[in-house]
């Protein structure tokens, strides 16, 4: 099964990261969940839910992932801080590995320098950012960049990624099994 790497950050948008999450883990997808601040593997997000992860950043080390997964929400201006992620970003990219991010966490995408010439959208708090963002579209795939708008997207955007890194029979099986 694939492999993915989600990095948490405090005021992370919890339903961007949960609900994919708990969809690709439905699909069978070995997911690590990783902090972003060292110490603690307990980190809160922008609604006040503290989630307990599998790691923090600094344990993951240089263990490589098959999809480098983003959440957005108040959280992506400590995304965008921390040169672990931008590294992480371009290792994932210049491995032809997935990159998925949703709502303002593709800004992390654009200030490493990998949106350029691709297709994707993110949330409109980010637009004037994004100079070339699809902000009508709820998910986008380009290659091996997946992006989603935004909270009201995570279902749409979970399944994507389940699309993509397992079937898309294996999405439709989960979906049903929802009832999405």
């Amino acid at each position: 099964m694939p492999t993915v790497l989600a990095i948490l950050a405090e005021g992370f948008e919890e339903i961007e990261a949960i609900t994919p999450l708990d969809l690709l883990r439905r699909a069978g997808v070995d997911v690590t969940t990783a902090a972003l601040a060292d110490g603690s593997p307990h980190v809160t997000g922008r609604s006040g839910i503290t989630l307990h992860a599998d790691t923090t950043l600094a344990a993951v080390g240089e263990r490589e992932f098959d999809c480098l997964f983003l959440p957005g929400g108040p959280g992506t201006a400590r995304l965008r801080a921390d040169p672990r992620v931008r590294e992480r970003a371009l290792r994932q990219h210049a491995a032809d590995r997935w990159l998925a991010a949703i709502c303002a966490a593709p800004a992390v995408l654009h200030d490493a320098g990998l949106l350029a010439g691709k297709r994707y959208t993110a949330h409109f708090s980010v637009a004037n950012e994004l100079p070339a963002i699809l902000a009508q579209e709820r998910v986008v795939a380009d290659g091996r960049l997946l992006t989603g708008r935004g909270a009201g997207t995570a279902l749409d955007f979970g399944l994507l990624l389940v699309s993509k890194l397992v079937s898309a029979a294996k999405a439709r099986e989960v979906a049903q099994s929802i009832c999405a």
